[in-house]
Formats: structure tokens, sequence, C-alpha cells
């Protein structure tokens, strides 16, 4: 007997429809992928502006941050959206395979210097490439699942419900944080004077979580590919050397150009030596995939230049305050001759 419970899945079944389905579920990853960015984004933001705010030095950069968040985040939400959604996923992996590669080789090469500094860069810089491991993640965890669509519509409810969280606080933090903090009057505002200098390690940790699932995911999406061991060895081999040394040129890079314009120059760079390498071990599809990826990436950096530039001028892991959250005044900071730009 016919039921309206079995219409979901007779409908689904049908082969015109297979494509809209297999569409419907690239959406909705998007969507996800960009909520993620979105909160990883809002919570940067909160963080440099509350260093901005306990220093008086930096009032100028808080304006600039002031003014950047009066820009149309539903567009850039939508517009990232789009981007994830018809980029291939095998571009997408291999965006999300650099990034950690690249990560790693960073962190593994950190000294007792600003090591904080290039923390925060590399949250600035992996915004795109988070995208793509969620949806990486996404696309491999729900691979074959009996309702498909139905989880990534339950996904993308809860990364609404936190992307509107963290675009909520920011909102706060802007219009109140100054006076909350100075007038011991909210606990949000106090929690964020006395330890903001631990969300860099919270959000350190979330996204060291969400690298690995997408690597685990990327490593598997691209493997699947390959009939045998010998083609699988054919695609890997000039990848792994093109990406070290694409690694160790990016180092040098970041150091002599460390502004908006050198990681510019960066981007193209990575995307371009990824264009080459796909036109001798990639499909033709790839290569658009990887154009689409150049133009996230530079959909990204677009209103990060003011939090760059704060890497480079601030020590932002110095900012704690040296007492308690009941300091009266939120604009002195333990060490503010300790914040000058080196």
């Amino acid at each position: 007997m016919f039921s309206l419970l079995s219409l979901p899945s007779w409908l689904l079944g049908l082969p015109s429809l297979e494509w809209g389905s297999s569409l419907t579920d690239s959406l909705l990853q998007g969507l996800i992928g960009a909520c993620g960015v979105s909160v990883l984004n809002n919570l940067l933001k909160v963080y440099f502006f509350v260093g901005c705010a306990n220093n008086p030095e930096h009032q100028p950069q808080k304006e600039r941050l002031w003014a950047q968040w009066a820009s149309l985040d539903s567009v850039h939400l939508a517009g990232l959206a789009l981007i994830l959604t018809v980029v291939g996923a095998r571009v997408a992996a291999l965006v999300v395979l650099e990034f950690s590669l690249r990560a790693v080789s960073m962190l593994l090469s950190l000294d007792k210097g600003p090591r904080g500094t290039e923390r925060l860069q590399l949250y600035l810089l992996g915004q795109y490439s988070l995208g793509c491991g969620l949806t990486c993640g996404l696309s491999f965890l729900q691979e074959g699942a009996p309702h498909c669509t139905l989880n990534l519509l339950l996904g993308l409810w809860l990364a609404t419900l936190l992307c509107q969280g963290a675009r909520r606080l920011r909102h706060h933090v802007y219009h109140l944080y100054e006076l909350h903090s100075s007038q011991q009057y909210c606990g949000v505002c106090l929690g964020l004077l006395a330890g903001a200098h631990s969300l860099p390690r919270m959000l350190g940790r979330a996204l060291a979580v969400a690298f690995a699932v997408g690597d685990l995911a990327a490593v598997a999406l691209i493997n699947r590919d390959f009939l045998t061991t010998s083609e699988a060895v054919r695609f890997w081999t000039p990848l792994t050397i093109c990406y070290t040394l694409l690694v160790i040129y990016m180092q040098e890079e970041q150091r002599q150009h460390p502004g908006l314009q050198g990681q510019v120059q960066t981007v193209l760079v990575r995307m371009g030596s990824l264009f080459v390498l796909l036109l001798t071990v990639g499909r033709w599809l790839d290569l658009l995939g990887v154009l689409i990826s150049l133009l996230g990436e530079l959909w990204c950096l677009v209103g990060t230049r003011t939090l760059l530039d704060l890497c480079q001028i601030q020590d932002f892991p110095s900012q704690r305050p040296s007492g308690s959250a009941s300091a009266p005044q939120p604009s002195a900071p333990a060490q503010p001759q300790g914040t000058a730009p080196s």
C-alpha cells in the first residue's frame, strides 16, 4: 500500500532526480562549510577586538575592525557557500592536504619567538581550507548513508545555530564590551576580559580535529578513483614532491612578505603549482576546480587585511590581564610597554 512516508525514497529512486539529489547534498555541504568558516572568522574578530580594546595604543585598529563589521557578512557567506558547492571533491581534498602539510611544517618549525602571532596568521589563512575540509569530511561520512539529505539538513541546522551565536557574540562585544568590562556588568564581557587569551588555544584544538577528519576523508576520496596501486603511486609521488617543495617555498616567502600582498602572491603560486601538476596527473574538470579554489582563497582573504596587520604589530598572546576580571579598567593591559611594534 502506498503511503506518504515512502514518497521521499520513491522519488529519490527516480533516475531523473538522482542528479538533483546530489546537487542538493552538495549545496548543503557547502552551506555547512561556509557556516564553519563564518564561526572561525567571527571568533577571531572577537579576539582581535578585545586585544585592541584592552590596549589604548591600538584604537585606530579597533576603529578599522569596527568599520569592517559593517560589511555584508551574508553576501560573503553566500558567496563562499556557492564556491564550496561547485568546487570538485578531488580539488577540495588536495587543498586540505596542502594546507595541513603547510600547517604541520609551520608548527614544527616554531621556536621561542612570536609563536602566538604565527598561529593566528595561520588561522586567518586557513579559512578556505577549513571550508574544504568540512565539505570533504561530510562527503566521506555521509557517502552511502540511507538518509544523507536529512542528516545534512540536521547538520546545517546545528551549523546555523553556531554561526548565529558567534555573530551575536561579535555584535555584543562590538557594542558593549568596553562598557560592560569597565562596570563589571556582563558575565560574557568579564569572561573575555579575564580569559580571552585562551580563545586561540580553543580554536586550535577545534581546527586540529576538523582537519584530522578532513585529511582522512581527503585521502579516501582521492584513492577511490584509482583501480590499481600503480595508478595511486603515479599520482601521489609527484604530488608529494610538489607539496614538499611548495611548503618550503611558502615558509620563506611568508617571512619576507608577511602582509596581505605577500599572501595573495603565495595563493597565486600555490594554485598555479596545483594547476600545472593536475595538467599531468589530473582531469580536465579538476582544472576548473583549481580556478574556483583560487577564487575561494581570494574571497576569504577579503576583509582580513586589518587582522593580518594586527598580527604583525601586536603580540596578542601577551595581552593578558594582570589580575582577575574585577579590574576597573579594561584599557590597562598587564604589560603595556611590551605591545609596541617590533
